[in-house]
């Protein structure tokens, strides 16, 4: 992620995209109020980028900061993990372990064995296993964020499991709280430091060093945790679990 400070220039429409040529890569951009500079960042979920920045900036300004990173923007393109098409043959980490998809002729979830992830006949291999991927994120999951929950004396209206692409869990000031199910495919202490993170903002609603002690209390060794999921997280993005199998 790159940042720019920038000064307001009169309002004018901008585009919802701008389609580069070098890099050939589209830019979704994103008007927020409370932006004060400009912020582009690749997609996860994709292979495009987005660029986030304050209302009223007009578009030569953005069409120069793209061109002024464009090499910026070509080297981080280049450094994203290939798409992984979901399909047998493929293999795909489960708490944080690569399994082998395989065929199979039973029906209804796929199954764990020793020789990997067996797909359920009759199924598109890529929703049949997003799915299960989802419910098992649940059942890790859920049970940890009503521990931590528990350890900190705060309430948790309620969990939900979502695809988000900017971040890996939220939570409200109304104790609600989402995490991805993709964090399934990380290693299960990875996904306890999500839950643990999203649950410290149960007392904390911010990054200040009061929210990092609490999340310290919570799990001591959250940095190293943290560390691979800022390392590694992308690539749990290139999964495709959309495309026909």
């Amino acid at each position: 992620m790159i940042g720019l400070g920038t000064r307001l220039l009169p309002r004018r429409r901008l585009p919802d995209r701008i389609r580069l040529e070098d890099p050939a890569v589209t830019v979704a951009l994103r008007v927020s109020t409370r932006a004060r500079r400009f912020t582009l960042r690749l997609d996860p979920a994709g292979d495009g980028a987005v660029l986030t920045m304050p209302p009223g900036v007009a578009l030569a300004h953005v069409e120069a900061f793209l061109q002024e990173h464009a090499g910026w923007l070509a080297h981080a393109l280049a450094r994203q993990p290939e798409r992984v098409r979901i399909s047998p043959g493929a293999r795909v980490p489960v708490d944080g372990v690569d399994q082998l998809l395989l065929s199979g002729d039973h029906r209804g979830a796929p199954r764990l064995s020793e020789c990997g992830l067996v797909l359920p006949a009759g199924r598109a291999p890529g929703r049949a296993v997003q799915a299960w991927l989802k419910e098992r994120a649940r059942a890790r999951m859920v049970p940890a964020v009503e521990r931590y929950a528990a350890q900190l004396g705060r309430p948790v209206a309620a969990v939900s499991l979502r695809d988000t692409r900017s971040r890996w869990g939220s939570c409200t000031s109304a104790g609600r709280i989402s995490l991805s199910w993709r964090l399934a495919m990380a290693p299960v202490a990875v996904q306890d430091y999500v839950a643990a993170h999203e649950v410290a903002h149960l007392q904390e609603m911010n990054h200040s060093p009061r929210y990092w002690r609490c999340l310290a209390g919570l799990m001591p060794d959250y940095q190293r945790h943290r560390a691979w999921l800022r390392r590694e997280g992308r690539h749990l993005h290139a999964y495709d679990f959309d495309s026909a199998g």
